[in-house]
């Protein structure tokens, strides 16, 4: 069973739109998913704007893959490196800290999580 970044199980990050490397709406993950879909977002437009930028167009309709394209608000398993190239580029869309798998803490720390947490945490030094 996959957990969160706090151990815990695993919640869903979003069925509409249905979101996961897996289909399921949980940012599950396994060695087949190569591009680690870990991080639980709400999608922003600023966020989206800078993903289409840059090749990943996540905001246009790709009916024959049915994908009906995100738009703000939406939640969604984002990859953990596509994640921390957006903080990097200052434009990090808000996490679901109970909804991101405990597998994104390879590649990002916990206080950078927690400081784009969509709820106020306590950060930690």
């Amino acid at each position: 069973m996959n957990k969160n970044i706090f151990g815990e199980p695993l919640i869903t990050c979003s069925i509409k739109p249905l979101t996961g490397f897996f289909r399921n709406g949980c940012c599950d993950t396994d060695d087949s998913d190569s591009g680690m879909h870990t991080v639980c977002i709400i999608v922003d437009k600023e966020f989206l704007l800078f993903s289409k930028a840059i090749g990943n167009d996540l905001s246009t309709s790709l009916p024959h893959f049915g994908f009906d394209g995100l738009q703000d608000g939406d939640k969604w398993c984002l990859c953990a490196l596509r994640w921390k190239e957006a903080l990097i580029n200052n434009v990090a869309p808000k996490v679901i800290l109970e909804a991101t798998n405990e597998k994104t803490l390879d590649v990002i720390s916990m206080k950078d999580l927690i400081k784009h947490s969509h709820k106020e945490l306590k950060t930690i030094d």
